[in-house]
């Protein structure tokens, strides 16, 4: 087959559909929600059902961190236990969910602003499959991942992510996966099961969150860093932080959003995660 059919199968894959997919990004918090229940798993599975049924889903995962941008564009990604320290029963799991290699290529293409390399190795992290898991326990919906290139700063990952824009309208679900608030180094393990328990600090700064995500002040969130010693405390480092700027970008105007899984954990972690369409 020449490479215009191949490209023309791979379009026809996902039709453009009348309306666009919502978007989401998701505070996952620890692994071991990928096999807990509780009340934030459960919102995810309530999303999921509040949703229409996505095509695929493409994650952007705070676990995937990379020179360069990739997408994975295997037919089985694996599933990656990039952590230490849990249950057995933890490692224990597979969510076998197919990749799309045609729906990897025509995101490939979408991004202009930088060359988006076929990646054949990296498979699902634990930020997209504790998360994809609990909304599609029957994994059977592709799911791809788009990693974050970490030597570039949030206006460039803010302007990249507009340019999956059309993924939307062929039922792609967007999916961001980090946390707002992400200082493992200041961890209250001794308050790690109390309800809601979020230090000063860390309340403030997710106030602030919100108050630019429902005004639309992405600029603010883009320009995190001038947001005052809080804003230091809350992101030491942006990996996490990052996912929450994909989601953001691809809001339209006219776009209102949800906020939900408001909560604080350990004092220095939120859950906090937020719907768009």
């Amino acid at each position: 087959m020449s490479s215009l059919k191949s490209f023309a199968k791979m379009t026809n894959d996902l039709p453009v559909q009348d309306k666009k997919m919502p978007v989401l990004f998701m505070g996952h918090g620890s692994p071991m929600n990928g096999i807990e229940d509780n009340e934030f798993t459960r919102k995810w599975e309530s999303i999921a059902k509040e949703i229409t049924q996505p095509a695929a889903v493409l994650c952007i995962s705070a676990h995937w961190l990379t020179r360069g941008t990739h997408v994975t564009a295997m037919n089985h990604p694996k599933t990656i236990h990039d952590f230490g320290g849990f249950p057995q029963e933890l490692f224990q799991v597979q969510y076998p969910a197919p990749g799309d290699p045609a729906l990897a290529a025509e995101t490939s293409k979408l991004i202009q602003s930088t060359n988006v390399g076929l990646d054949h190795d990296w498979g699902l992290d634990h930020g997209c499959w504790s998360v994809v898991k609990r909304m599609y326990p029957e994994a059977n919906i592709p799911v791809l991942q788009l990693s974050i290139d970490y030597h570039q700063p949030p206006g460039y990952h803010y302007q990249l992510a507009q340019e999956l824009s059309a993924l939307r309208k062929k039922g792609v679900l967007i999916l961001g996966s980090g946390n707002m608030v992400h200082n493992l180094r200041m961890v209250d393990w001794q308050h790690f099961e109390v309800p809601n328990y979020g230090f000063d600090w860390a309340q403030e700064m997710n106030e602030k969150f919100k108050t630019y995500i429902y005004s639309k002040e992405h600029s603010r969130l883009i320009n995190y860093t001038e947001l005052g010693p809080a804003a230091k405390l809350a992101i030491p480092t942006p990996d996490h932080y990052y996912p929450l700027l994909y989601a953001l970008a691809l809001q339209d105007q006219k776009e209102e959003v949800e906020i939900f899984n408001d909560q604080y954990v350990a004092g220095s972690l939120t859950m906090t995660s937020v719907k768009i369409g």
